[in-house]
């Protein structure tokens, strides 16, 4: 898609958003920010800024042609940068171990209210029935940080909503889910 619309080939400096019939890219989703990287084909090379998800199941690639043109119906090669994408899983992380502590330490009445992750930050909204004091703010940077030191592994896992729900994932309502979610845990956290 170029900016005049569907566009059988795109010239090298054109900005356009590549759509592919399958992808690796992780699209932007919950406040996590979508991948970049590289999109090869025989004709030209792709530079990859930035993945939407318009609607449920098309993810939209956008960037500008680097080298050559790129047309349609090419097969083609992807390369997420992973370097960036570590980045954004580590920060995505941080967010689920931010979310735990403000729990504990405030309570449950707490919640996520909206987040940012990128490769560079993250920003957790949240919810609380009174101000934060900066006891508990230590305390809750204290969790955090005991939690990265002791490095406890990652898993995720796509599942039924309902299944994920009754093992005790938790649903932020704010967020649009379909019927198969991804799970992230985190042991003993």
């Amino acid at each position: 898609l170029g900016k005049d619309g569907l566009q059988q080939q795109a010239e090298v400096g054109e900005q356009i958003e590549l759509i592919l019939d399958r992808t690796p890219f992780y699209a932007e989703s919950g406040g996590q920010v979508g991948d970049a990287g590289k999109i090869r084909a025989e004709t030209g090379l792709f530079d990859v800024d930035d993945t939407r998800r318009p609607v449920p199941d098309l993810i939209v690639h956008r960037g500008t042609v680097q080298e050559g043109f790129i047309h349609v119906g090419e097969s083609v090669r992807t390369q997420v940068d992973s370097y960036r994408r570590s980045h954004i899983k580590r920060n995505h992380t941080a967010t689920h171990l931010l979310h735990k502590a403000l729990r504990t330490v405030i309570g449950e009445d707490s919640h996520q209210a909206g987040s940012l992750v990128a490769p560079d930050r993250l920003r957790f909204d949240f919810t609380s029935l009174d101000p934060v004091s900066p006891e508990q703010l230590r305390n809750i940077n204290q969790i955090v940080n005991n939690e990265i030191v002791a490095n406890c592994e990652v898993s995720t896992a796509v599942m039924d909503q309902k299944d994920a729900i009754a093992a005790g994932a938790m649903a932020l309502f704010g967020e649009k889910y379909g019927d198969r979610v991804r799970v992230v845990s985190i042991d003993e956290v």
